[in-house]
């Protein structure tokens, strides 16, 4: 079975930091496209950072210079280094592995974990 377990989650001031980790195992993580998203309440679901097989990255605006993503390929494991946290960074994020851009069946997704920045 296919499993992406995140942590790192929690609460943390304004201006604070955060390391978001997805353990990855079922799949070859090494051909997987990973990325982060997240989901504020009432808000539609959003592209954080994304972090293709062979290593390039993509961050939404938003977040551009401050958070940072990367994968270990050892450990089949993607990590979200976030810094300079803002109260609009509170959501629930989630870790995504997609084999193909263009095809959803090899498309898996974590149960989340909560982050909270607030004074």
């Amino acid at each position: 079975q296919v499993q992406l377990v995140e942590s790192g989650g929690g609460l943390v001031q304004p201006g604070g930091s955060l390391r978001l980790s997805c353990a990855a195992s079922g799949i070859i993580f090494s051909i997987y496209n990973m990325a982060w998203y997240r989901q504020a309440p009432g808000k539609q679901r959003e592209l954080v950072a994304g972090i293709t097989s062979g290593g390039s990255t993509n961050y939404a605006d938003s977040v551009k210079g401050r958070f940072t993503i990367s994968r270990d390929y050892a450990k089949s494991t993607m990590y979200l280094q976030m810094n300079s946290l803002k109260p609009e960074d509170t959501a629930v994020y989630y870790c995504n592995a997609d084999r193909y851009s263009n095809y959803d069946l090899h498309n898996y997704w974590g149960q989340g974990t909560q982050v909270t920045v607030s004074s």
